[in-house]
């Protein structure tokens, strides 16, 4: 969906605020993700062309980026470390389980990540961008679960941050 002229005035006055309208890139694919929860290919355009960039360069660095989406997810996304630390505490193990027991479930997204800067916590995982850890498997499907059952509350949903009004989930 391209930018309503609401959305364009706030991502025009975005862009103000930057010697290089450049600089703006990662605030605008922020507030695509945040209105559609993923960046849509439409949306790269309208900042490609906003900025004066092609959208082959957009998309690289959507693409570079792991907190931005480029295809629907769940309410949940799940991003589990398997760096050095975590990779040596059992990191691919954890992912390699989370991903088999939430591979059918449409609101859970399971990713690997590089690190997140938590190798105090290895295994470490991240629910919409909140830390846990350390976690074993069965701790980590406890959160999870107090997440989808709403016992814990995220502050960002899918991957954006909770706006004023929304519902976490």
């Amino acid at each position: 969906m391209s930018f309503s002229d609401t959305e364009r005035r706030r991502a025009e006055e975005i862009v103000a605020r930057y010697p290089h309208s450049k600089s703006a890139l990662l605030p605008l694919l922020h507030m695509a993700q945040d209105r559609d929860g993923y960046v849509t290919g439409e949306a790269m355009k309208d900042i490609a062309e906003l900025l004066g960039l092609t959208p082959a360069l957009v998309l690289g660095t959507c693409s570079f980026y792991t907190m931005f989406k480029r295809a629907p997810i769940g309410n949940l996304v799940v991003s589990v470390c398997t760096n050095v630390s975590c990779l040596v505490n059992g990191g691919p193990a954890l992912v390699d389980s989370l991903r088999a027991r939430y591979a059918d479930d449409e609101d859970v997204h399971v990713e690997e990540v590089e690190c997140v800067a938590a190798c105090d916590l290895a295994p470490v995982m991240q629910v919409n961008y909140e830390f846990h850890g350390p976690v074993t498997s069965e701790a980590a499907v406890d959160v999870i679960e107090q997440y989808k059952s709403g016992a814990l509350v995220a502050r960002t949903i899918s991957g954006s941050p909770v706006i004023a009004g929304s519902k976490a989930p």
